[in-house]
């Protein structure tokens, strides 16, 4: 119980105990996400539920995040409560699978509209759990490779294609490694996919073999000679940084921060982006409603509000530059034409189906940092 109460106090839910008609929801990520359920998706749903007042309690950016909402659910359940004190949380991708796992979520999505308008593979399996059913996306972060067409009118479409343009254009490519952001640690994900020797489908779906880990050394001594001829950048940030300076000509970003940037006039309107086959891997952020939610007819409610094309189209692409946690097609009539194009022009619907990939299952995930470390940064 004293574990329990902890929890709350962390969270800030002992000391505002929900009302009967309170929609609870949790959210992993930074304030943004916070600000985006209170200031956008609460007040259309109230104004859709008379009567019901949502509130929203931040649980911190990253993995930590999501972890303290883990912990949230092992500390209810272990109190072998009847209704627990949350609704709705929005957990990242690599957490879906433990919760499922450990009994505690619904398995929901087939009871609301939006699950008819989920493609990705992401929604049936998080780095190699099954979580068919108990997620549903609210987004995906995706990465691609930004670059000046004023220097390079006709842009390499694979990484084979990109090896090839870097050796004549020494220093131009630039990339973070595997520090300081994980537009550099995609990349490098991106690279072994690409040219590693084994089943890059094991690598996202499992099951680990320590036998695949054998299967990279052709891919990493690549990949260190390609590092030699390339920029190191301090990070997702300088990666941008150094392209709006002109520094390098090319490299790995994250789609909402390079639209980000755009829109702040720090990088310049000309910049575009692309994605190499076979693909770069993104996450999607998940809303899962815990088994034992005090309001689970309305939880449901809410995420199909949350997933609903017009959402999507005014709340995740055209406020945050993501990309849907449905399928575009459905977004696309909510959408003006600008925002669209702004969106999906570079990077096209079908190049998100067949190029956005997943990141490797934890083990993998792992195994590939460590032999960055020993292959190529060293």
């Amino acid at each position: 119980m004293k574990t329990l109460l902890q929890a709350s106090l962390i969270l800030g839910l002992a000391a505002t105990p929900a009302a009967a008609g309170d929609l609870t929801v949790l959210t992993a990520g930074d304030q943004n996400m916070v600000d985006y359920v209170n200031d956008y998706l609460a007040p259309i749903f109230e104004k859709e539920n008379p009567g019901t007042k949502v509130r929203v309690v931040g649980t911190g950016p990253g993995d930590a995040g999501s972890q303290k909402i883990l912990e949230r659910f092992d500390a209810q359940s272990k109190a072998n409560s009847d209704k627990w004190d949350v609704d709705v949380a929005v957990v990242h991708e690599k957490f879906a699978g433990p919760m499922v796992k450990e009994g505690y979520l619904e398995s929901y999505r087939s009871k609301i509209p939006s699950d008819k308008m989920v493609t990705t593979e992401k929604a049936k399996i998080a780095l190699g759990a099954n979580v068919d059913g108990y997620v549903m996306p609210m987004y995906s972060s995706q990465t691609a490779i930004a670059y000046n067409p004023a220097l390079i009118p006709n842009p390499p479409k694979s990484y084979e294609e990109l090896v090839a343009w870097a050796k004549k254009n020494p220093k131009q490519f630039g990339y973070n490694g595997i520090k300081g952001g994980a537009s550099g640690v995609s990349f490098v994900m991106g690279w072994i996919y690409a040219f590693g020797d084994g089943d890059a489908k094991k690598l996202m779906n499992g099951p680990f073999e320590e036998a695949e880990t054998k299967k990279w050394d052709k891919a990493f001594a690549g990949l260190k000679d390609f590092t030699t001829n390339a920029t190191l950048t301090p990070g997702n940030a300088g990666t941008l940084d150094m392209l709006s300076r002109g520094e390098i000509a090319m490299g790995p970003v994250w789609v909402d921060m390079f639209y980000s940037w755009k829109a702040d006039g720090k990088l310049p309107p000309e910049m575009k982006l692309f994605l190499p086959a076979p693909g770069m891997p993104g996450q999607p952020m998940h809303y899962v409603i815990p088994a034992k939610s005090p309001n689970t007819a309305l939880a449901e409610k809410f995420v199909a509000l949350a997933t609903s094309p017009k959402v999507q189209a005014e709340g995740i692409v055209k406020r945050f530059n993501w990309y849907p946690g449905i399928d575009a097609k459905y977004v696309q009539p909510e959408l003006d034409k600008a925002s669209w194009d702004k969106l999906f022009v570079d990077i096209s619907p079908d190049d998100l189906a067949t190029k956005a990939k997943p990141f490797p299952i934890a083990k993998y995930n792992s195994a590939i940092l460590e032999a960055y470390e020993r292959n190529v940064a060293n």
